[in-house]
C-alpha cells in the first residue's frame, strides 16, 4: 500500500519528494520510543547540509542534529535556522556517516535520516551498521539511495546500450569513468543491507518514478498536471515493476 498520507510537515509537496515527505509524517505523526509525549522526537540527518529536511522538521517542533562534513553547509543551515528562530531546535555538527558513533550518544535517535549518503561512502555496509547504533529501540531509519536500475534505463534511453550494459556487471552500478555517481544500488542489495545492520525494513518505495521523465514546462501548461503527478507519483511508489525503475530507492526501518 501506498503510504497514508498524515500531517505534512514539509514547506511544500512536489512529485519529487511527496513519497518521502509522506512516509516521515506518518512515522512523526506516530511519536517516538524515547521522547516526551507532545515534546516532538529527537531526529538526527546524516548528511543533511543546508536543512532541506531539518528546518521543515524543527519548525514541526522536533529536535534535529544535522551532522555534515562542509561547514560552508552548515554555516547555512544556522543561518536558516536562526532567521526562523529555530536555534534552540537545530544542532550542527560537522562529520560524515561513519564518524556517527563518536559524535551522538548510541540509543538517542527516535529518527536517523540517511538521505543520498550511502552512496558515497567508502563502506556501506560498516557506515549503516555502525549509525543503527543510535536509534533508540523502536527507533525508525530513513534510507534514500540511488537506484542502479534506473540507471540501466537512463543510459538507454540516451543511446548509449554499452553504458547501460556496464551498469548491470559493474560492483558499484556505474556506467564508466565519466559517472558523477560513486555507487547505485538495487532494492535487494539495499535491504540486505539494512537487514545486516539489524533493522527491520518495514517499508521500500520507488522516489520520482516518472517525475524526472516529465518536462516541466508540460506541467506547468497544462492545468492540473504537478497535483496528477503527485498522486501518479504516489501510487507507482509501490507498484512492481515501477518502483523498482524509480531513480532513487527510500527504505523506512526499525531497530527492535
Amino acid at each position: 500500500m501506498p503510504p497514508a498520507p498524515a500531517e505534512p510537515v514539509a514547506p511544500a509537496v512536489t512529485p519529487r519528494t511527496v513519497v518521502v515527505w509522506e512516509v516521515l509524517s506518518a512515522v512523526l505523526a506516530e511519536g517516538g520510543g524515547g521522547a516526551d509525549a507532545g515534546q516532538g522526537l529527537d531526529v538526527l540527518d546524516a548528511g543533511g547540509g543546508t536543512g532541506g529536511f531539518a528546518v521543515p522538521l524543527a519548525s514541526a517542533g522536533h529536535r534535529v542534529t544535522v551532522v555534515d562534513p562542509s561547514p560552508d553547509s552548515l554555516a547555512a543551515l544556522q543561518r536558516r535556522a536562526a532567521e526562523r528562530g529555530l536555534e534552540g531546535r537545530v544542532t550542527a555538527v560537522q562529520g560524515d556517516l561513519s564518524d556517527l558513533p563518536g559524535l551522538v550518544a548510541p540509543g538517542s535517535v527516535d529518527l536517523l535520516l540517511c538521505h543520498s549518503v550511502l552512496e558515497v561512502v567508502d563502506d556501506p555496509a560498516a557506515a549503516l551498521a555502525a549509525a543503527a547504533g543510535v536509534l533508540r529501540a523502536g527507533g525508525r531509519l530513513s534510507l534514500l539511495v540511488a537506484n542502479r536500475d534506473a540507471a540501466v534505463l537512463a543510459r538507454a534511453l540516451a543511446g548509449r546500450p554499452e553504458e547501460a550494459a556496464h551498469v548491470l556487471t559493474d560492483p558499484r552500478g556505474r556506467w564508466g569513468a565519466a559517472d558523477g555517481a560513486s555507487r547505485r544500488f538495487t532494492p535487494a542489495a539495499l535491504t540486505a543491507l539494512v537487514e545486516a545492520a539489524g533493522l527491520a525494513v518495514e517499508q521500500v518505495h520507488g522516489v520520482r518514478v516518472v517525475a524526472d521523465l516529465v518536462p516541466g514546462g508540460l506541467l506547468e501548461a497544462e492545468p492540473g498536471a504537478v497535483a496528477a503527478l503527485v498522486a501518479l507519483e504516489r501510487a507507482l511508489a509501490v507498484q512492481d515493476p515501477f518502483r523498482d525503475l524509480a531513480t532513487q530507492l527510500h527504505v523506512l526501518a526499525r531497530r527492535a
